[in-house]
């Protein structure tokens, strides 16, 4: 997946060369965090995680799978402790666990590596609200409150450093406080602050203020004081141009997100695009469904904080004036704290020196207050993604609900847990409870066949073709071609492209596709519609450039380097890739130089790309072929010095090996350069680049038998290379091996049947060999692609002179 290869297969904070303090300078997917195309994702905790990981098993992906189950299970057993001091001992609390365990909403967060950064931040957000339930319990009572409150903000900072909805913890923190620790109303609120009554939860409220603020400020202002920017594909409303339908749609996308975690029937790896589509009129139905949300929230809602009747229900008993004790528990009516100063529910009692027995026991919230703090934990955590404060870079991302399913699992179980209470009839009561644990049992099973997807990513892609056909069909493509099944691979980026016509990706996919198919014109004619589609896709000018040099089209081959060269990376979503691909441009720019003998060109070019390099570019074959340019120019102990700097970078780089190799033959340092080619072979043995080489080393030694053994060498090993197969043929012919030598001719002049050099060679050595006819063909059939060459009249004259001699008929007769 394209997040996964991005957060950790590409990313150059998590390999042990970069020093570790990067994490805490770049974003999720290791750009800078003030880059204008950083998607701002500020999430050093979860990637030191991924470092750690990388360190202990490189990329084996076993311990990252790992990593993140052992932290569902922790948080899963932090949300049990949570719910068992909101509901109690007993069944429910267990149902509450095992349905937020079982949840197949979580799938994405906990089967899907990056997903960490959710699960991560969902652990420390626990622990801060657990921090900050112990700080009220303990308040007024014990000093330790304040070391509680600090465990609290420090939790709730970690948890923003795993992923930036963390810092909402500290909101519902202040929920629970006030509406269920005080069981304030919202009518009570405002006249507990003017009067003072509370000093104890005003302070611990401002303090909480303070800090989100703080945390807050120092993310936006550590980010550059700047918004991310996303693609109209990653988020299609907030691109829209109609108020209507921006307005519409982001107020619909909530009440699809809640269906996804009541009814999650339909799950997918990705929701952009058009996976949902826009409510661009009043009269669309999905409207209805909107309304019927924001009612229900708001019912809901009013149930929790209306004003408290004279009886209420605790824990499954009916209570009056707060006399009753249920199963241990004891309650309060909300009346009581009508009159006087307003008492902390939880909060211990300590008269004359000894400890209560009576208030020891916890005294648990009612269904109320419950639903309110459910409802927080449902919507505060939500609200970064809804889009009212900036715009995100998704439709819907399921493993954003990760935190505010736990809202959500609460909730339904205090809602079973009233209507279980509520009925009087024992049928109905089994009814209610065997339900719940139904559902529990069909998330369950849900969860278990969507963890049936995620087992690799052809199961994971062909899963989300309903939802988003454009981007799994994408997506599966590039599977597909990596288990080599080209002509699937073809039919699903067609039907990407289908279904989305104008995805640069997609289009540039295909064409490389072609390209590596020798389907150049096809490829071409892709390339130029990413191109169009993006224009600031610089591995689509690479691969244009690549194909035209490869066709003798050198100046357009140029002028398409050239404009690859000037693209800036401003707003840039990868711009380590684009920069890899802008000094590929430029190297292949220089190669093109010093193909046409224009090597200070070349190197100007070179010394360009060693500039705009990225750290993850390797540079070997750069160095290399600076190194080339010095050596033409006569420049040896520059040459030798980027020699050396390719070899350093990468001490097995046989083409360097050969380089330097030719450089210290050059300077009378035969017994080194020997040494350095029979690296080479050793380093491949099936190169026959490299014998041939060596082979040419040893000619010019006068060593003519091991020349003509390496000679054949090569030959053999890489028959289908034009330049070795004729290289060796000359080093055979100079070995005054003619019919080895007149073998190898033939088959080079095969391989470049329009090549004048290859045709002239052959019929020269056909010449030597006697075969005079065969000779004079191949001349005749050099000077018809190259008629002034010197050479070719020159021994095709000679060769007409020993036939007119032999009384052969030549063809000027």
């Amino acid at each position: 997946m394209e997040h996964v290869c991005r957060a950790i297969k590409t990313n150059q904070d998590l390999l042990p060369e970069t020093p570790w303090t990067h994490i805490f300078y770049n974003d999720f997917w290791g750009t800078l965090l003030t880059h204008s195309g950083s998607h701002k994702s500020y999430r050093p905790l979860c990637t030191l995680s991924f470092r750690l990981n990388h360190a202990i098993g490189g990329l084996n992906p076993w311990s990252y799978h790992l990593v993140n189950v052992l932290l569902h299970a922790a948080v899963t057993g932090l949300f049990t402790n949570f719910s068992k001091i909101l509901l109690g001992d007993g069944y429910w609390t267990f149902m509450a666990g095992l349905m937020f365990a079982s949840h197949p909403i979580h799938t994405e967060a906990v089967a899907g590596i990056v997903g960490r950064a959710d699960v991560g931040a969902s652990f420390f957000f626990l622990l801060s609200l657990l921090c900050y339930m112990k700080h009220c319990s303990t308040r007024g009572s014990s000093a330790r409150t304040w070391g509680w409150f600090l465990g609290t903000g420090m939790c709730a900072g970690c948890s923003m450093l795993w992923k930036e909805q963390g810092v909402t913890v500290l909101a519902v923190s202040a929920v629970y406080d006030v509406f269920v620790f005080h069981r304030l109303k919202m009518k009570q609120i405002l006249p507990t602050i003017y009067k003072g009554k509370n000093l104890s939860l005003f302070l611990s409220i401002s303090l909480l203020t303070f800090w989100g603020t703080s945390l807050l400020g120092a993310r936006l202002y550590w980010m550059g004081n700047k918004p991310p920017s996303f693609s109209n594909s990653d988020n299609p409303a907030a691109d829209s141009d109609s108020l209507l339908a921006r307005t519409l749609t982001f107020f619909y996308l909530p009440t699809k997100n809640l269906w996804l975690l009541l009814c999650p029937d339909t799950l997918s790896f990705d929701w952009s695009m058009d996976a949902v589509p826009l409510l661009k009129t009043i009269s669309d139905w999905r409207n209805l469904h909107t309304v019927a949300f924001y009612t229900g929230l708001l019912l809901l809602a009013y149930y929790g904080l209306k004003s408290p009747s004279i009886e209420r229900e605790c824990n499954g008993k009916f209570v009056t004036n707060g006399k009753q004790n249920a199963n241990g528990h004891s309650c309060h009516s909300e009346v009581e704290y009508g009159n006087s100063e307003i008492k902390p529910s939880f909060a211990s009692k300590v008269e004359n020196g000894i400890r209560n027995n009576a208030s020891q026991r916890t005294q648990l919230p009612s269904t109320e207050n419950i639903v309110v703090l459910s409802l927080s934990l449902l919507i505060i955590p939500f609200v970064p993604a809804t889009n009212l404060f900036f715009y995100v870079g998704f439709v819907i991302a399921e493993r954003v609900l990760y935190i505010p399913s736990m809202g959500f699992c609460l909730l339904i179980t205090v809602g079973a847990r009233a209507l279980y209470v509520k009925v009087q009839k024992r049928f109905l009561k089994s009814l209610i409870f065997y339900a719940t644990a139904a559902l529990i049992v069909f998330y369950g099973l849900k969860t278990a066949v969507r963890n049936g997807d995620w087992q690799n990513e052809e199961m994971l892609y062909r899963s989300g073709i309903k939802v988003n056909p454009a981007k799994a069909w994408g997506n599966l493509g590039n599977v597909l071609k990596s288990q080599s099944k080209i002509s699937e691979a073809e039919s699903a980026y067609r039907n990407a492209l289908y279904y989305r016509s104008n995805m640069a990706d997609m289009l540039y996919n295909l064409g490389l596709l072609l390209q590596e198919n020798s389907r150049f014109a096809e490829a071409l004619h892709y390339y130029k519609l990413a191109i169009g589609s993006r224009p600031t896709l610089a591995s689509a000018y690479l691969n244009t450039g690549i194909i035209l040099m490869n066709q003798g089209k050198t100046e357009e081959a140029r002028r398409t380097f050239l404009k690859c060269s000037e693209i800036p990376d401003e707003n840039l979503k990868d711009p380590h890739a684009h920069k890899s691909s802008v000094t590929s441009c430029l190297y292949n720019l220089g190669k093109l130089y010093h193909e046409q003998g224009h090597y200070e060109d070349a190197l100007s070019v070179y010394k360009e790309a060693i500039q705009k390099m990225p750290r993850q570019f390797a540079p070997q074959s750069l160095y290399n072929m600076m190194g080339e340019a010095y050596m033409r120019l006569s420049m040896l102990p520059e040459a030798e010095h980027w020699y050396m700097e390719s070899l350093r970078s990468k001490t097995d780089h046989i083409p360097a090996h050969l380089t330097y190799g030719k450089l210290l033959a050059l300077t009378g340092r035969k017994s080194e350069a020997e040494k350095f080619f029979l690296k080479a072979i050793e380093l491949d043995p099936t190169k026959g680049n490299c014998y041939m080489h060596y082979g040419q080393f040893l000619l010019e030694e006068a060593r003519l038998i091991e020349a003509a053994e390496m000679a054949k060498k090569a030959a053999e090993l890489d028959s289908t290379e034009f330049d070795v197969v004729f290289n060796a043929a000359h080093m055979l012919r100079q070995a005054s091996l003619n019919e080895a030598a007149e073998k190898y001719y033939d088959l080079a002049a095969r391989l470049r049947p329009n090549y004048p050099a290859a045709l002239m060679n052959l019929g020269a050595i056909l010449h030597l060999n006697g075969r005079l006819q065969k000779a004079e063909a191949n001349y005749l059939r050099a000077l018809q692609l190259k008629p002034d060459d010197i050479i070719t009249q020159s021994n095709l004259r000679k060769l007409w002179n020993i036939m007119e001699k032999q009384g052969l008929k030549t063809s000027k007769t």
